[in-house]
Order: structure tokens, then C-alpha cells, then sequence
């Protein structure tokens, strides 16, 4: 297929539809829309402003913001002016900040919306160009407004395909982020093929709230928008999602297993499980009770689900599958443009697999069980890190993706763990923990979990509880964590029986160090704040940190 970049996507809307509403964002309770028009002009105001700056063609610009409309417009005002984007997760401390903005030789940063701007800000060199978007008092050589007082540029450049469009630095589960370098023809062509995957019109509403310094949302969020045409709001706070979400009322959603299972949290809080059981079982309240719900969430319009980042426990998925919200798994990386596999349309007898590969990917099960593939999609390499990018590929040149798995006979994939995290136990078996934790996930008391096990007898499962497991005694949480190990280690062979579900006091948060900004657990973080707890003798199946 002829690719087209997001600037071309942006010209065409721009002229076709310019009276259209693309981007929502909301203000202090109150959603404030921009037009195609409106954003092209803006657009072209800010790269004017930029070109301004005389900074050398195809300069480094960091991202650091919470989504917002101006991230948008800053992304493709960046692309305009010749420049390469450089988004920074807006949960990066102080050490990530520098980092990257230092790795990665950033001439200028536009810094929106923080949780804490000033700490943040800290972390930017002097010598670095700041821009400031419309959000509270940053300090900034030049705000908003005044950028937008630059004429809009007149003319519409189309950067070559080759072209370096973007530098994502990867969010760092096991040491230092790497800079991911994706051109404008590989993020075009992923662009168009999930475009063609999806079937999605210009009437769609979506709703911007993961972090787009992450590949999935730049692809499946604003990628999917700019070339498709279709609206996208954003979230005003954490405190506002669930109105937001409900005002959008969009018709694509997507997000992450730790947010699904929050969302069903939340349901099972307002009705027991047994009791949405027993109204579910009822043929003519099951369709009542299932819409009800789903207006509750702000999903009633929704016609396709998606979740990716992580894996999500089948049992989660079924659960939805059972209030009409028919969950889709992706599967892709910042090194492969997020586009990997997907499992859409949503097949039942295939909830467990991420899906089959896009058209144009070609995907193989190396000998040693790696996922491995090659496409249009796939990186250039990592920013000067020549030796991580001749590792990262075969001497084929397919792409090394660190997940193994199995492909059956419909061409599903299946993810049966990551290669670097499969351990050995002193009776040298090999352990994968990733679908071990998958199973204990059908327990909804347990909201994270990490299995553990070098060295050891047999595994053990570190687990965190969800904050409703708090109303429970400890009899009936020991009870119920109880039955689950006994049920998941009937269906595991006897090297990868759980010893014991040791529960701990904390819960792991991107805050703490413990999660990546995609919510993914930092294992070896985890395996050395614990490493006393994993090393001790576990006297019961089910154990407490403070006994």
C-alpha cells in the first residue's frame, strides 16, 4: 500500500472536513473542542515558531506531558518544522528526565500538564529551549499563546519516508530505557494497517488518558485518529475519568489489564459476585443488568475493547465477555510500532491468545520458542546503540521480541512467557512465570502478582491485594487464596507448583519504582526488595509479610 504520513492525514482533514471536531479537551469541568481547522492552524503557528528557533534540521524536541490537546498539536507541529519528537513519560522522575532529555541530545522541551511540574523541571539542563503549553504557571522561555502568535506557516511539508519521525525510549522494566528510532514510514504503514484490521470510520470517539509517550497510544490513539478522521477527548484529572469517560461515550476503547481489572473492582464493589452471578444466569434480566452496567462505565457505545501492555488473565475476560463487552488482545512493542497481533473480531474460543499477525507482519516461532517477526512496522534501531540493535535482530533480519510463544493451527498466537524471565529452581527445572500469574488472576482479591523462584525448592507467588480485599478478615482472604493455589496447582507440571502466595504489605506503583509507566512490574526490582520474604521458609500456603 502507498503509505502516507501523519502530516498528509492532517492536510486532508484540514481541507475535507474542516469543520469537524477533532480534539476535546476538557477545562475545569468543561470540554473546550478544536476543529480540524483549528488544530491545522495551531499546528502550523507553533512549527512556524519553532523554524524561528533556527535549531539544525532534524534537532531533538522532548514531550513531557500528561495527554492534552497540545500534545497532539506539539507532536505534529515537531514533524512540520523538520524536527523528531522525543515524548518522556509524564510519570518519569527527575533521573529518567535527564536521562533521556541527555541520551538523546534534546535541544528543546515543550512541558504540559505534571503532577509535579516543579520537581520535574528540575531535571531540564538550562541550555535546553523550554516551551510551555497552556496549563498553570511553567517556567518556560516562551508560553503557549505567545507561540501561537507566530503566523501560521504557509506552505505543507511531506517528510520521506525514511525519515526519522520519532525517538520512544522503551519504559525500562530492566535497566536504562532504550531509544527506540521509528521512521515515518513505519509508523505510516502501521497507522493504515490497523486502520485496515479495525474497519474504523470517520464517526468514531475515543477517549486519550494512556500515556502517549507510549507507542500504543500514539499509534492506536492519535495514529488511529489522524487517519481515520474520528474524534478523540481527553481526561481532565484522575479524579474527573469516569465523567469524562462517560461524556465521551466512545465507540473505540482500549486500555490496560491493572485498569480492566480496577473497572471490574469497581463493579463487583457495588454488587456482590454472587449476587451479578445469579441476575446474570437469568435469561431475560442478563441483557438488562449487562447494559446497565456498561452505562455505568461509560461503555455503552463502545463496539470494540481492547487491552495490551500486559498480559490480562483469561478469567478477566470472560468476566466481561459476560456484561457484552467483548475484550480484544493486542500484542506489540515500541520496536515493532505496537503492531504485532490482535485478536479482533473477538473470538471466544480464543481468549488466552494475542490474536494473529496483521497483514504484512510475518511472524515465526524460533527454535528456542522466541516470537520473532518482520515488517514495514518494525524499528530502525536503537539511538546510538549499535550493539543492542545487532542483538535485537536474526541474522535474517528478523526482529528478536524477548516473548515466547506458540502459533496453532488458525494462525493464533499464544504467549507462554518472556525469555529473560524464565527462571530455574534448585532441582534445575525451568519455570515461566508470566502464565502462572495469569491463572492466580482469577482470584479478584489479588490485583498484582509477581512468581518468583531462582534457586528455590519450588516457586512462590508475591502477591498484592486489591484495596476492597480490606472489608474481608483475614480467615476469609486466607480461605479464598487458599482454594485458588490448590486449583492453579492441579493444572501446573510438579517443578512449577506454587510453594506458597506469600501476601505483602505494599502495593507496586510506577511511584515506588516498581511498575514501568505502562504498568508492567520491574521483576528484578521486586526479586531484590523481597529477597529476605522470597528466601525464607514458608511454614503455610498462605502467608503475611507482618507475621
Amino acid at each position: 500500500m502507498s503509505v502516507k504520513t501523519p502530516l498528509e492525514m492532517l492536510y486532508h482533514w484540514e481541507k475535507t472536513t474542516p469543520d469537524a471536531v477533532y480534539l476535546r479537551q476538557p477545562i475545569d469541568g468543561v470540554f473546550h473542542d478544536f476543529t480540524w481547522a483549528q488544530v491545522g492552524e495551531q499546528v502550523r503557528r507553533i512549527a512556524n515558531a519553532l523554524i524561528a528557533q533556527n535549531f539544525e534540521q532534524g534537532s531533538h524536541i522532548a514531550i513531557l506531558s500528561k495527554n492534552c490537546a497540545e500534545w497532539f498539536i506539539t507532536d505534529l507541529a515537531i514533524m512540520m518544522a523538520d524536527h523528531v519528537s522525543v515524548p518522556i513519560y509524564f510519570t518519569a522522575g527527575q533521573e529518567t528526565i535527564r536521562y533521556v532529555l541527555t541520551h538523546s541530545n534534546c535541544q528543546a522541551i515543550f512541558i504540559g500538564k505534571l503532577d509535579d511540574t516543579e520537581h520535574q523541571c528540575a531535571a531540564i539542563d538550562s541550555h535546553i529551549t523550554r516551551f510551555a503549553m497552556p496549563y498553570g504557571d511553567i517556567p518556560a522561555r516562551f508560553q503557549w499563546q505567545e507561540l501561537l502568535q507566530q503566523p501560521p506557516l504557509a506552505s505543507s511539508p511531506v517528510p520521506a519516508a525514511d525519515d526519522t519521525m520519532t525517538i520512544i525510549y522503551t519504559s525500562g522494566s530492566t535497566g536504562n530505557p532504550k531509544g527506540v528510532v521509528n521512521t515515518f514510514g513505519a509508523y505510516g504503514w502501521s497507522c493504515q494497517a490497523l486502520a485496515k484490521a479495525l474497519k474504523v470510520s470517520n464517526q468514531e470517539r475515543m477517549l486519550s488518558y494512556l500515556p502517549l509517550a507510549h507507542i500504543t497510544e500514539r499509534v492506536y490513539v492519535e495514529g488511529a485518529s489522524l487517519y481515520n478522521g474520528f474524534s478523540v477527548a481527553f481526561v481532565e484529572s484522575l479524579d474527573t475519568f469516569a465523567e469524562n469517560l462517560k461524556a465521551v461515550s466512545p465507540t473505540l476503547f482500549i486500555s490496560v489489564p491493572r485498569l480492566w481489572t480496577r473497572f471490574q473492582m469497581g463493579v463487583l464493589a457495588k454488587i456482590p459476585p454472587k449476587k451479578l452471578n445469579r441476575l446474570l444466569s437469568i435469561p431475560i434480566l442478563k441483557g438488562i443488568v449487562a447494559k446497565k452496567i456498561r452505562q455505568q462505565l461509560g461503555l455503552d457505545s463502545a463496539r470494540l475493547f481492547g487491552s495490551g501492555s500486559a498480559p490480562i488473565s483469561p478469567a478477566t475476560l470472560h468476566w466481561y465477555e459476560r456484561i457484552g463487552i467483548n475484550i480484544s488482545e493486542g500484542w506489540g512493542m515500541s520496536e515493532n510500532n505496537g503492531l504485532g497481533t490482535l485478536s479482533y473480531p473477538f473470538r471466544r474460543d480464543k481468549i488466552g491468545c494475542i490474536g494473529h499477525p496483521y497483514d504484512g507482519v510475518d511472524l515465526r516461532i524460533a527454535e528456542d520458542g522466541e516470537i520473532q517477526l518482520k515488517g514495514p512496522c518494525v524499528m530502525n534501531e536503537y539511538y546510538l546503540e549499535p550493539e543492542k540493535t545487532a542483538e535485537a535482530f536474526t541474522a535474517d533480519g528478523y526482529l528478536r521480541t524477548g516473548d515466547k510463544g506458540t502459533v496453532d493451527a488458525d494462525g493464533y498466537v499464544r504467549i507462554t512467557g518472556r525469555l529473560k524471565e524464565i527462571f530455574k529452581t534448585a532441582k534445575g527445572k525451568y519455570v515461566a512465570p508470566v502464565p502462572i500469574e495469569s491463572l492466580l488472576m482469577e482470584n479478584s482479591l489479588i490485583e498484582q502478582i509477581c512468581v518468583t523462584g531462582s534457586n528455590l525448592k519450588q516457586p512462590i507467588a508475591l502477591v498484592v491485594l486489591t484495596p476492597e480485599a480490606q472489608v474481608h478478615d483475614e480467615s476469609h482472604l486466607r480461605q479464598s487464596l487458599k482454594h485458588t493455589l490448590e486449583h492453579i496447582n492441579k493444572k501446573l507440571e510438579s517443578h512449577a507448583r506454587l510453594d506458597a502466595l506469600v501476601v505483602v504489605n505494599d502495593s507496586w506503583s510506577v511511584e515506588n519504582g516498581l511498575l514501568t509507566p505502562t504498568l508492567k512490574i520491574k521483576r528484578h526490582l521486586i526479586e531484590s526488595k523481597y529477597h529476605d520474604l522470597i528466601q525464607s521458609e514458608h511454614s503455610q500456603p498462605v502467608v503475611w509479610q507482618h507475621h
